[in-house]
């Protein structure tokens, strides 16, 4: 991790939002006590100011983060997050080629924490968890895996309609194609072929834009982060096109 400033995509005097870099954690952990450096504390020692953060994102997933400014537009934005209000478009590079677009409709018990939920008095129960996605490419490579004398993948756009942990890895994993780098709902074998055949050592699941309506002003804000330079190394090795900004949602 470099010591380079946040990519600030949209501020003003209520809201920051950076597109945060893969493997970057949001703020301090104690499960991840050898990180030394994490978006909260950049970005408020590179704007001079506290933030607040309003939603999160996995470390190794890159994309729009959004902050408040202050407590109080903090607490105004906070419900458009709680009641599924604010629209989100993902991409990733998954393992095979889907055919069509879809919707899953797979609720998912929530993942828990080895350690910090180790004394929990019983078991969560499955929530609702909704999430549209469309292909977007596909190619084949002739590289083999398991009985395979080749390796398909897809360039998949993902709309979730809930925010539930890991909510994209886990349904892309029960759709049968799972997001490439992801070492726990993942393919071990194909995050191989990425990592020696690309040198890709990390998910390859990035949070392209959001739509919000503005919690001070009222107006609908819509936020695009780009891509990085391995997401673009691997379009450009695919012959893929990174979709137009105004297709990032499926719109």
């Amino acid at each position: 991790m470099t010591d380079l400033p946040l990519s600030i995509l949209y501020q003003d005097d209520h809201l920051v939002v950076v597109n945060k870099p893969a493997g970057m954690l949001v703020h301090r952990s104690w499960l991840d006590k050898g990180e030394t450096r994490f978006v909260m504390q950049t970005l408020r020692d590179q704007i001079g100011q506290h933030v607040y953060p309003l939603h999160r994102l996995d470390k190794p997933t890159s994309g729009v983060l959004v902050f408040a400014l202050s407590s109080d537009v903090a607490s105004a934005m906070m419900p458009q997050f709680a009641n599924n209000q604010i629209k989100k478009g993902y991409h990733a590079i998954v393992r095979g080629w889907i055919a069509d677009a879809g919707q899953l409709d797979y609720p998912l018990v929530e993942e828990q924490d080895k350690i910090a939920d180790k004394h929990a008095s019983q078991a969560p129960e499955a929530k609702s968890a909704i999430t549209d996605y469309q292909p977007l490419a596909k190619i084949e490579l002739p590289i083999a895996t398991g009985r395979y004398a080749t390796s398909r993948y897809s360039l998949v756009a993902m709309q979730p309609h809930t925010g539930r942990k890991h909510q994209l890895r886990r349904h892309m994993h029960h759709l049968s194609h799972p997001i490439i780098g992801d070492t726990t709902h993942g393919d071990g074998r194909h995050n191989r072929v990425f990592r020696h055949h690309f040198d890709c050592h990390r998910l390859l699941l990035h949070a392209s834009q959001m739509r919000f309506k503005h919690p001070v002003s009222g107006e609908s804000l819509t936020v695009t982060a780009p891509i990085d330079s391995q997401w673009q190394a691997l379009m450009e090795a695919f012959a893929w096109q990174w979709p137009d900004n105004a297709d990032l949602m499926g719109n």
